[in-house]
């Protein structure tokens, strides 16, 4: 057996009393530590919480060398972690195919994520969002436009982009980071920049910060520590004006 666990957003409350008990369970704990971070809780707490040893998982570990996990879960029952929802991330529903391709039993076990978090958070309707999309770091030969286009194309259907930011090994993007990247996107496009947006941080957090404004705004806001998301707003609903107002200092 398979067991997709959701680690929630932000430290150990966060899973829930099932998740809870699939691990006790296992026989074998895995936690993918590339698509997402709980920046509340560290690896030693999480053994310490489970009273079990915790193997992280690269990317490649889950991608292309995912064998050893398989092979566990066909001898008994190994649970894979991940921050958030199992099934956001695609890698993760690629892992569970291969599984049952192999006969293996899979279940999730859903907590809570970002997708439904932001929206909590800003105040923005969940049915308005449309595609979204990553900012990653540029390196010297690579700067990606993709991110400013998801966006561009959201706006002109009226709809809100969620905006994934690149977290590395020890190395997460800000929200001003993010700002400053898209600005420089639209630069190159030679196109105008989004009016608005929100950034939010340390979501499931007992104090999370979310600041909405225009570039120049969240490029001088102060966020805190990470984890950090953006979301470029379209059009805005007269109760998400208001609670953007009421909720992230938001002002013309």
């Amino acid at each position: 057996m398979l067991s997709f666990v959701g680690l929630g957003l932000y430290d150990g409350e966060d899973i829930s009393l099932k998740g809870l008990r699939k691990i006790r369970e296992a026989d074998h704990i895995f936690l993918e530590g590339y698509t997402s971070r709980l920046m509340g809780i560290k690896i030693c707490e999480m053994e310490d919480q489970y009273g079990k040893t915790v193997t992280v998982l690269g990317r490649e570990d889950v991608e292309q060398h995912p064998d050893t996990i398989l092979e566990y879960a066909k001898e008994g029952p190994v649970v894979f972690l991940t921050g958030g929802d199992p099934m956001v991330s695609t890698t993760h529903a690629d892992l569970r195919i291969r599984a049952a391709e192999r006969g293996i039993k899979t279940e999730i076990i859903h907590s809570s994520s970002i997708i439904s978090a932001v929206c909590g958070l800003s105040g923005l309707q969940n049915y308005r969002f449309g595609k979204s999309c990553s900012v990653p770091y540029p390196t010297e030969n690579w700067f990606p436009l993709t991110p400013y286009e998801t966006i561009s194309a959201n706006l002109k259907l009226n709809l809100h982009t969620l905006v994934y930011l690149d977290i590395q090994s020890e190395r997460y993007m800000s929200v001003p980071e993010a700002v400053r990247l898209i600005s420089a996107m639209a630069e190159k496009k030679n196109e105008p920049l989004p009016k608005l947006f929100i950034g939010i941080a340390r979501a499931g957090s007992e104090n999370p910060t979310v600041i909405a404004g225009n570039a120049e705004t969240l490029v001088n806001a102060d966020f805190g520590p990470p984890l950090h998301v953006l979301v470029v707003p379209a059009e805005l609903h007269p109760i998400e004006e208001d609670y953007i107002r009421t909720f992230a200092g938001y002002h013309d």
